[in-house]
């Protein structure tokens, strides 16, 4: 019985490390449209216009705000251990931006290098008016009826 009993704790504990063990592997997440560097070989600056770089390309995954013809083509690959916040392990920009004719003026890369850290702020900014308290709210209206006619 004794020998029994310890088996079944070496099985039980076996099975605990190596739960342990693959809760620890990262999960890896692809998001985005990371173009193959092969067919962005054959955009060439100056000649492929806006219906190459789609057929090439696909769809791009912004365009910028205040500009239709500079297209980005954004990817990020993540990596995310058990409960703690993802890792950015690669990120790819792809812009390319066209000129009158559209056809490609710039085409540029950058990776998670050349990109910039945005650290929020937690200035509150101020608006008009004034506040009041949930109880001037639920009663602040009481006595404030108007006749219909």
């Amino acid at each position: 019985m004794h020998k029994r009993t310890r088996r079944i704790s070496l099985l039980m504990l076996a099975g605990l490390a190596m739960a342990v063990v693959s809760a620890c592997s990262p999960r890896i997440a692809t998001r985005g449209n990371a173009p193959e560097p092969e067919a962005l070989e054959q955009i060439v600056v100056g000649e492929s216009t806006k219906g190459d770089v789609t057929d090439l390309l696909g769809s791009p995954s912004s365009i910028a705000a205040f500009d239709e013809n500079v297209w980005l083509y954004i990817s990020r690959r993540t990596e995310t251990i058990a409960f703690l916040e993802p890792d950015v392990v690669e990120q790819k920009v792809v812009l390319i931006s066209f000129d009158a004719a559209n056809r490609v003026d710039i085409l540029s890369e950058y990776d998670l290098e050349d990109g910039k850290p945005v650290i929020p702020t937690d200035r509150i900014t101020p608006t008009a008016g004034k506040e009041i308290t949930i109880l001037q709210q639920l009663f602040g209206n009481l006595g404030r009826f108007s006749e219909t006619k």
